[in-house]
């Protein structure tokens, strides 16, 4: 059995153990023994192990799937009501209270009537209470999921025959292009535009939950930070275009498709003369108040226990003085107009409208999957607990899924909520359920007072909202002195958001992204190491002063893998520093007949694994080195192409009596190199032996004792 492991000696080579452990011990210290990997199994038999686990039932793995996609049936019978009580109680009602102007204000958004997006914070909040795995995170209405909602909504009464401009009932008389399905009698406006959304939420539902049935969570982390803040950033300039119509009172045409901000702002500046004085005075007023308001909360936020509830104070006053002063009478000032009361009957979504915007669809999914999960990792990391990538894709699915049958529209968590939701000592999802119960007595009582609400103050509400994310541009210097790609990827996607829509940003910056991945793998940083002092240690002699070259070897440091895609620049950078182009050289002494007689396979393919013949140490002496060591700690992996630049490139440097040693070869690129046929067929722990070292000093003193015998055997020929 030991025979058959290998073990490592104290120079770092590789050697069978056909001595003792003692033996090895007591003559060259001790010695890491790799370890024998089992068999692995076949296709059948993992298949047959995977079914016996997956088919097996019984009371204990029931109730453990139960609690697995309803954790609260696991944390419930945990809670302690003596320390959790008062602070979740304390968060659901300032969240609630937070949640109903933000609901009214961001329907405006989605281009629905309020009572949906109240409905819609209702049923998020009592599903994400059931299946999520943050004890944090908000889940609610959010200003970019409304923004593109209501792009789709758009799109889709004016393929209809409605005017998303107005709020008229029924299609233009003059339309020519009425759909089938809004053209019944029983359906306006509003009602077509409450099909499209829930058509869409279903979609996106299904999205996200057929993503966390496949474990594609992981999938999220590809939506990079960078990319998300420039997103947010593009998603907020377009936010902000869309209400400064209802800041100032005018009807322009709501644009669709590319250039939809830059033809909203030319629309503005023509229409500018028709501005509404009324709109334009309680806009005014409502934003210096809710700014003035944000800046004190920010800045003695240590001394306030509870945030204020400026955005409903200045509702309800607002309301006031709109139904007193009789402002949409008078002035002709935009409300909010009826909300009506309880719940409407559930409706399945229309098959036709999810074809249509099943597309749109996927944008929404991924970019609500990416925002919740990722604020479900922050807040766990941050309050020691974990959660499941794959259940948060099963929650917020849900959260679409089913409430888009009680006519509600899509959701993801919110940064800004969670963050005051945190911050108002809330410590399980029980202040979800305070939350709804807010959200409840709106819906059951209260929801008809906001009748007289002018809708320049919903539109103060959301850009006072888009603070946060609009100051982010602020961050780009910073990110590019850190990152310069990153900083490409911000700036790209943010761009593409504003000029030309926000869902080619979204592409965009995951392409920018996979190629700033790419370029960073492809062209990765390599050098020439030199040892410290008398130390064992080898570090970039570009970076460092002091650093002493070790004669005759050089020793290449390449920061990243090597695949297909960078193998040329791996040779073009060994070449370029190590001053010695091996292929092209090796190539005319095959023309010139010159070629010194080693097979492809280098010094590790025959049994003689001594030095080469002195006529081919004549490149050498010309070069300044006769070996060349490749540090492969910063080398992740290789595919085939990578073994096969480096036997090509042992063969070339073989051929001009250059050795080619690797060191610091992880376990995963030692079997690589194995399986590829780098080590040679048939030698086993001898080639590993000769080629592969623990550290770069062991591999450097190797080849200089190597070429001390070769220069003792030629002095004696």
């Amino acid at each position: 059995m030991l025979s058959s492991q290998l073990q490592v000696s104290h120079r770092g080579r590789y050697c069978s153990m056909g001595e003792s452990p003692e033996l090895l011990q007591q003559g060259r210290g001790l010695v890491p023994v790799r370890r024998q990997r089992p068999a692995p199994q076949g296709l059948r038999e993992t298949l047959k192990a995977w079914l016996l686990r997956s088919c097996s039932c019984s009371k204990p793995c029931a109730w453990a799937l139960v609690q697995d996609l309803l954790p609260a049936t696991r944390w419930l019978c945990q809670y302690r009501p003596r320390e959790y009580l008062a602070g979740d109680v304390m968060s659901g009602l300032v969240i609630g209270i937070i949640l109903v102007p933000q609901a009214i204000a961001y329907s405006l958004l989605a281009g629905l009537q309020p009572i949906y997006s109240l409905y819609t914070s209702f049923f998020a909040n009592l599903i994400y209470f059931l299946m999520g795995t943050s004890r944090h995170v908000s889940v609610g209405i959010f200003s970019l999921l409304c923004l593109m909602v209501g792009q789709v909504v758009d799109r889709e009464l004016q393929l209809a025959g409605f005017d998303p401009s107005q709020d008229g009932l029924w299609p233009r008389a003059n339309s020519s292009i009425l759909n089938g399905s809004a053209a019944t009698l029983d359906c306006g406006r509003d009602c077509y535009a409450i099909r499209v959304a829930t058509a869409l939420t279903l979609m996106t539902g299904f999205y996200q939950v057929l993503m966390g049935v496949l474990r594609l969570g992981f999938v999220s982390a590809y939506l990079s930070q960078p990319l998300l803040d420039g997103f947010a950033m593009g998603a907020s300039v377009t936010i902000l275009t869309s209400q400064l119509k209802h800041l100032l009172g005018v009807r322009i045409p709501r644009h669709q498709g590319l250039g939809m901000v830059v033809r909203t702002w030319l629309s503005l500046l023509l229409s500018a003369g028709q501005a509404n004085v009324c709109d334009v005075v309680t806009s005014t007023v409502c934003l210096v108040v809710l700014l003035a308001a944000k800046e004190l909360s920010d800045r003695y936020r240590r001394r306030l226990r509870v945030p204020l509830p400026t955005e409903l104070l200045v509702i309800v006053v607002a309301t006031l003085v709109s139904h007193f002063g009789q402002l949409h009478k008078h002035f002709g000032s935009s409300v909010a107009g009826d909300i009506p009361t309880g719940f409407m009957a559930p409706q399945v979504p229309e098959p036709r409208l999810m074809q249509r915007v099943a597309l749109d669809a996927v944008a929404l999914a991924l970019v609500g999957a990416a925002f919740s999960i990722s604020l479900a990792e922050m807040f766990g990391r941050s309050h020691g607990y974990s959660v499941r990538a794959n259940q948060e894709l099963l929650a917020v699915g849900c959260c679409n899924m089913l409430p888009a049958f009680l006519h509600c529209f899509a959701t993801s968590a919110a940064l800004a909520k969670s963050l005051v939701k945190t911050a108002t000592g809330c410590r399980t999802q029980l202040s979800s359920v305070v939350s709804s119960a807010v959200v409840l007595l709106v819906l059951l009582a209260l929801a008809p007072l906001f009748h007289d609400l002018q809708r320049s103050v919903l539109a103060c509400v959301i850009v006072v909202s888009l603070r946060g994310a609009l100051r982010k541009v602020w961050d780009l210097p910073r990110l590019w002195r850190m990152s310069p790609a990153d900083a490409l990827v911000w700036a790209g996607t943010a761009a593409t958001c504003v000029l030309v829509s926000t869902e080619t940003g979204l592409l965009a910056g995951v392409i920018l992204s996979l190629l700033s991945l790419a370029g960073r793998t492809q062209r990765p940083h390599a050098t020439l190491l030199a040892r410290i002092g008398d130390s064992t240690f080898y570090e970039d002699a570009t970076e460092f002063e002091g650093l002493v070259p070790e004669p005759g070897v050089r020793v290449f440091r390449f920061a990243g893998p090597l695949y297909y895609a960078n193998k040329d620049f791996f040779l073009r950078s060994l070449y370029s520093l190590t001053g010695l182009d091996a292929g092209r050289v090796a190539a005319r002494r095959k023309e010139q007949g010159s070629e010194v007689g080693v097979g492809e396979g280098g010094p590790a393919q025959g049994k003689d694994l001594g030095p080469v013949s002195s006529r081919a140490a004549l490149v050498p002496k010309a070069a300044g080195f006769h070996t060349v060591v490749i540090d492969c700690a910063p080398l992740l992996f290789l595919d085939a192409a990578g073994v096969t630049t480096l036997k090509d490139l042992r063969r070339d440097y073989g051929a001009l009596g250059i050795s080619l040693l690797l060191a610091c070869c992880s376990p995963t690129v030692r079997d690589i190199l194995s399986r590829g046929g780098f080590l040679g067929e048939g030698l086993g722990d001898t080639a590993e032996e000769e080629q592969l070292f623990l550290s770069v000093h062991d591999a450097v003193q190797t080849a200089g004792a190597r070429h001390r015998e070769l220069e003792v055997t030629d002095a004696c020929v």
